[in-house]
């Protein structure tokens, strides 16, 4: 099963909205082109990659123009293209690989972490503590290997047309310690030093600000260029990494962000209590 990059997920949108412009039914439309309604279905809802040919074929039976089945014909290519995160795909569970995907396409990043620091913005050796203190024994050579990944996430960050993050952390992830002392003093150092970058920012959010609404979990809201490319939303759970794309759900999750943005130190203010954390190391 293919990853749920944006791609397919704006490509299955287009072939939904067109069927029902025509008033197709799935299983009309299905049988027109020797499929069945789960296929379909799949197709609609970016579970299974859909061929070019059948994207051409869909388009072609809704009566659509040649220039835009062409466009989709091309973004049924584009989405069959594999990511980088590929060749570590045999380390991860489908929802990490689904959100990696989405991660990878994302303009725009918006992720608070209330227990740890943001995994885009963590250092080898701070990943190295936090794998080591997972929920599964892991060799050495795994953890290593999930260290390869998480920094290869990281390159976006600084390469041609980096995404825009904007990290929010609670206090108490900066308190606890992972690793030892200069890992845990290295890690800060980076913060600060990332911060410095146009397309990041970091807020914290003090102790004082008591109990907020970012408590229970991590949160990331992921934004795209394409203007047909809803929102993305994904939340920790002790299940793993859950994707949220329902229009419901996405309103909760903006609203949280923003109380979290309100709450959190300014940037400027931000930078100061990490300057004062690295000094009480």
């Amino acid at each position: 099963m293919a990853p749920k990059t944006a791609r397919a997920r704006r490509l299955g949108i287009a072939l939904r909205t067109h069927r029902e412009a025509a008033g197709l039914t799935l299983e009309a439309a299905a049988d027109e082109i020797n499929s069945t309604r789960s296929t379909l279905s799949r197709y609609e809802n970016a579970q299974t990659l859909v061929s070019p040919a059948t994207v051409r074929a869909l388009l072609t039976l809704y009566g659509v123009g040649a220039d835009e089945v062409a466009a989709a014909v091309q973004l049924a290519k584009d989405a069959r293209k594999p990511g980088w995160w590929v060749s570590y795909s045999y380390l991860l569970d489908r929802r990490t690989i689904d959100f990696i995907a989405l991660e990878a396409e994302a303009t725009g990043i918006a992720n608070f972490e209330p227990s740890v620091v943001p995994g885009l913005l963590q250092t080898a050796d701070y990943i190295r503590g936090v794998m080591r203190g997972g929920p599964h024994t892991l060799s050495d050579e795994q953890v290593e290997q999930r260290v390869h990944l998480r920094l290869d996430r990281q390159q976006r960050l600084t390469a041609d047309a980096p995404p825009i993050l904007d990290a929010i952390i609670d206090e108490g992830a900066l308190l606890r310690p992972v690793g030892d002392r200069e890992v845990m003093a290295g890690q800060l150092r980076h913060l600060l030093k990332v911060a410095e970058l146009p397309n990041i920012t970091v807020q914290v959010i003090p102790l004082s600000a008591g109990y907020h609404r970012g408590t229970r979990g991590s949160l990331h809201i992921l934004e795209f260029a394409d203007p047909e490319d809803p929102i993305i939303a994904s939340v920790e759970t002790v299940a793993g990494q859950m994707v949220l794309d329902r229009p419901g759900d996405l309103r909760t999750c903006t609203k949280i962000m923003e109380h979290l943005r309100t709450v959190a130190l300014s940037p400027a203010d931000s930078r100061d209590q990490l300057v004062q954390l690295l000094k009480e190391r």
